[in-house]
């Protein structure tokens, strides 16, 4: 093991409480982004079911494609496996199953593809355009600083925002484009705003979780800039944000409900370490972001 190596985290072991029979099963939906794919259905879901207009399913099933096209092609990218911290659970699962995730990625694309050129309106094909290059250059080298190309994840502090616009533009505005609301319309503003603060919130995290790995790798996130202790407040002070931001005419025990997402990510947030076993992060972290859909399904008609 070589000095980088030995400097990173021991990799935690998989909760006692998960029985061993099934592991496997847990490990092949954590890891290969089906979870987060089901997350991104759920959010855009959500946001119609917020405006009482249930989306058409192919908007659905276009968005889980879509995304487990993308975070599964950002697995299988060499970058991952040139980096120096290779211990974890998750990570090892990534290397032993490539091909099967360049697989899942490859059909997932031809899925996504499909389910646009078959339901979807091709006045959406710019503003999915965008969306996807940001996505794509996230990961691929687009940007030159100190002499070398780099990707938009490793420009210093720009991650977590990168990552929360793609989730917020795609589970808030891709909705009200497919119902035929103006993005500058107020409600879906607040909305955007909302989602983004919390999706943001998420992402330092995730930070947390990669801590030892970004700072070997030069990657500067909020945590490996200004701790961990402070990457949590911010992260609480930006559900504190998403709270605030309150669309026109929610009250009382409605309201209640539509916050309480935020208040089960701050519980992630304040309890996140970097030693907590990757099903934490898979599991409980990536599983929040169901809440709004949840809740929205509670909210009266």
């Amino acid at each position: 093991m070589d000095s980088a190596d030995s400097s990173f985290p021991p990799a935690a072991h998989a909760p006692a409480w998960l029985p061993a029979a099934i592991r496997p099963a847990v490990d092949a939906l954590l890891y290969s982004s089906v979870l987060v794919a089901a997350a991104a259905a759920s959010l855009t879901a959500s946001t119609g079911l917020f405006w009482q207009q249930p989306l058409s399913p192919r908007l659905g099933l276009f968005v889980f494609a879509a995304t487990l096209f993308l975070y599964n092609l950002d697995s299988i990218l060499p970058y991952k496996y040139a980096q120096p911290a290779l211990l974890s659970a998750r990570k090892r699962w990534m290397l032993a199953h490539r091909r099967i995730l360049l697989a899942l990625a490859l059909l997932s694309l031809a899925c996504a593809g499909w389910l646009f050129v078959a339901g979807l309106s091709w006045h959406l094909l710019a503003f999915l355009g965008h969306l996807a290059a940001v996505s794509v250059f996230y990961s691929l080298p687009v940007v030159r600083w100190r002499q070398r190309w780099r990707s938009l994840r490793e420009v210093p502090l720009l991650k977590g925002f990168l990552i929360a616009y793609v989730w917020a533009a795609v589970s808030v505005w891709l909705p009200a484009l497919h119902l035929g609301k103006a993005l500058a319309d107020p409600v879906v503003l607040i909305l955007f705003g909302r989602r983004f603060l919390f999706i943001l919130a998420l992402t330092f995290v995730f930070d947390i979780r990669d801590y030892t790995k970004d700072r070997l790798s030069g990657t500067r996130t909020f945590p490996g800039v200004f701790g961990i202790r402070a990457a949590q407040v911010l992260a609480l002070l930006a559900l504190l944000g998403a709270a605030l931001l309150v669309p026109p005419g929610l009250t009382g025990a409605p309201l209640g409900v539509f916050t309480l997402p935020l208040v089960l990510a701050a519980l992630v947030v304040i309890f996140a370490r970097e030693t907590r076993s990757d099903y934490y992060y898979a599991l409980l972290a990536d599983a929040v972001m169901l809440g709004p859909w949840l809740t929205a399904c509670w909210l009266p008609g």
